[in-house]
């Protein structure tokens, strides 16, 4: 979607504010991506003079800055002395989720040098609870960033794929399989048939799965600090 379709359901008239500077960005990028958001794109959907969006925001670099933290915001902070595998379960669904609305801002969660109150307090939290369940510093910086490569990393492929959601995968794998009827690719011609070809096939299942791998290999570092 381009601006001008943006601009089109921006409401006629509202007056400007930091807040709506922001939320037409966040629009801008989930519809056309983070590299079509620019000063120029936001004052065209805002219907107003670029120079006119400096009284509010000082550059882009502070506008990608407040997106990272708008996407925090939308991310459940965990909660410091619940159980910890139980509220980093919560944390990867939440962080999983908020790609998904939001998938420019895959690479750019941990990018920006000027992170947000938002942002700091879900860091915070998130190391917290792993230094309570009896995580050393030096493990739970280990654990912290094992997970966010997990989380990030399937966010990344699942927002890739050119399928989404259960029994989608057919249609796109259908034409790929005939590849295999020469029996020279045995082992893709049985995870096709046996496992991505069945019914209710999801590749988002497999999140899970991965994850509950890596909490129960995570439990044994509390025990060896």
């Amino acid at each position: 979607m381009k601006s001008e379709e943006i601009r089109e359901k921006s409401p006629a008239r509202m007056p400007l504010s930091r807040e709506r500077v922001l939320t037409c960005a966040v629009s801008i990028a989930d519809r056309d991506g983070i590299g079509a958001l620019t000063m120029r794109s936001l004052a065209t959907a805002l219907e107003v003079k670029p120079m006119s969006l400096y009284y509010y925001v000082a550059n882009k670099g502070e506008i990608l800055d407040a997106l990272v933290d708008m996407v925090y915001a939308e991310i459940d902070v965990p909660t410091v002395g619940g159980e910890w595998s139980n509220e980093m379960r919560r944390r990867a669904v939440s962080v999983r989720e908020a790609l998904g609305r939001h998938p420019w801002a895959i690479g750019l969660l941990e990018s920006r040098t000027a992170p947000g109150p938002a942002t700091l307090r879900h860091h915070d939290a998130t190391l917290g609870v792993l230094r309570a369940a009896g995580f050393s510093v030096k493990s739970a910086a280990h654990a912290y960033a094992l997970l966010d490569s997990y989380t990030y990393g399937f966010a990344m492929q699942e927002a890739a794929l050119p399928f989404s959601g259960p029994d989608t995968a057919a249609s796109v794998t259908d034409p790929i399989v005939q590849m295999f009827a020469t029996g020279e690719y045995p082992h893709l011609m049985e995870i096709a048939t046996e496992h991505v070809l069945q019914p209710g096939y999801d590749f988002g299942d497999e999140f899970g799965i991965g994850l509950e791998l890596i909490l129960e290999s995570l439990t044994r570092w509390i025990d060896e600090g």
